[in-house]
Order: C-alpha cells, then structure tokens, then sequence
C-alpha cells in the first residue's frame, strides 16, 4: 500500500506546521516565555557529540533544505535573497520581532561559540520566533556550523 506522505515529506510538513505556527505567536504578539520559564534552560548547552568534522556543501544543503534556515535568513544566508514562498508566510516573516539575524554579519550575532549556536538550533532561541528543530543528526549540526562558520568569515570555525 503507498502512503501518503513520504518520510521526508511528513518532516517538511512538521516543520512548516511549526514554523507556522511560530510566526502566527508572533503576528498576533504572544509574548514568548522568559528564559527562566524554559525547562530547559538549566540543561547543559547541545552540541555534536563526538568530534565530528563537518562538511560545508552538506551544511550548506540544510541551510537551503531540511533546516529551512534560508526562510528567514534567506537563500545561502544573504537576507535579500528570499526564497518563494506562499504570499502569507512570507508576510508573518516580514512581521518578526526581533526581524531575522544576518548570519553573514558577525557583528550583529548574539551567540558567540557553536555551544551556543548548537543549542540554538537544537531548542529554538528565545525572544526570536527560531523555532526548535530536533530533526536534525548530529552529523548535519556540525555540517551546518562549519557552513555558518564560512558565511560569516569565521578565522576559527571550530569554536
């Protein structure tokens, strides 16, 4: 019997759904939980296991695919360069608040390590509408860092 949806098919549609509705929280100005209302907050900060090396083209396929990073910060991180999408999804992306960060200007990022930037990614940011993404392997969160590295001229992408 043929399903429906193809495994990766489902994984577009969850993360659409939650990045919806993410973007809905924030049209209609819910007000996103303190850091100290998180249960996680206390956890230990995500990141690859293992001394995993990443990979820039694989990172750079998450960036523009399964991680839907260029939906908000556009096609290989450049924010002018938005991609299709339907016309009322990109109106709630135009609404954010804070707007989207530019991940190629190293002097307007709020985190500082890939500790950091892993956690982020892994649980969502709070006080921005990034949404958590849990779909994402260890290995594609090291390719990612290492493409995030590049893309904003990082002399020590390892940190």
């Amino acid at each position: 019997m043929r399903h429906l949806f193809s495994y990766r098919g489902l994984n577009l549609l969850v993360k659409l759904t939650a990045s919806f509705s993410m973007l809905i929280m924030v049209w209609l100005g819910v007000e996103p939980m303190s850091v100290a209302d998180r249960t996680w907050a206390e956890s230990p900060p995500a990141q690859p296991s293992g001394k995993l090396k990443g990979n820039i083209l694989q990172g750079r396929e998450i960036f523009n695919g399964k991680g839907v990073c260029y939906y908000c910060h556009g096609i290989d991180g450049y924010l002018s360069k938005t991609p299709r999408l339907e016309a009322d999804t990109a109106k709630l992306i135009t609404k954010l608040n804070p707007p989207p960060t530019d991940l190629r200007n190293p002097d307007v990022l709020h985190l500082k390590n890939n500790k950091e930037r892993a956690r982020a990614i892994r649980e969502g940011h709070p006080g921005t509408g990034m949404f958590p993404d849990t779909t994402m392997t260890d290995q594609d969160l090291a390719d990612l860092l290492l493409y995030l590295a590049l893309i904003r001229k990082d002399p020590h992408p390892e940190q």
